[in-house]
């Protein structure tokens, strides 16, 4: 079924295009909801008008991603997460969270607008991908932090740790020297008689 898209539909396409959906999907969802109008005669001619005053729509709504776009480029979102003792993130950074983040730093994006190519699942730095509008795209980068508790935490595991390889290391050492000390002492013993 051919409709003509009225809104912006994510999965589908921008203001004024004509796209071929299931019939369900344009009775049930599309139709209902004003995102589309049936592409027959009648709405057809209809559109053409309405093209003109869809394109200054279209053309506010991509000025709008652009300065957005501007807005997002080479900005930096900084998450503290807790890690595993392997070094990995307890689950993976999602698009709903960044755009929980951008949101914070006064940029409202879509969490289905923001792409992650390969899901985020360790500490450092990554470039997201934020597909604003049809042909616009803009890049920012994620860094992903340790917790500073969690960190304090690590390094206080890591120096008892270390302690107590040292302590090992000494008592090691200690039982080498008595052994030794013994063994010099039987071959004195040896060597009287």
């Amino acid at each position: 079924m051919k409709v003509i898209l009225t809104e912006k539909v994510k999965s589908l396409g921008n203001i004024g295009e004509i796209v071929n959906v299931s019939p369900g999907f344009a009775r049930n969802y599309l139709i209902p909801k004003s995102f589309a109008k049936l592409a027959d005669e009648g709405n057809s001619k209809q559109m053409a008008d309405y093209q003109k005053m869809l394109a200054k729509k279209v053309a506010e709504e991509r000025a709008g991603a652009e300065e957005l776009a501007k807005k997002i480029s080479g900005m930096t979102v900084a998450l503290v997460k807790k890690v595993g003792g392997n070094g990995r993130l307890f689950g993976t950074v999602t698009n709903s969270e960044l755009s929980k983040e951008l949101e914070k730093e006064g940029v409202h994006v879509e969490r289905r607008l923001i792409t992650i190519e390969n899901p985020i699942k360790t500490l450092g730095e990554f470039e997201i991908v934020a597909k604003l509008f049809k042909g616009i795209e803009a890049t920012f980068k994620v860094k992903v932090e340790i917790d500073p508790k969690q960190a304090e935490e690590m390094k206080k595991k890591q120096e008892a740790a270390a302690k107590k390889s040292a302590s090992k290391k000494a008592q090691a050492e200690e039982e080498v020297s008595a052994e030794a000390e013994v063994a010099d002492s039987s071959e004195e013993t040896t060597e009287e008689a």
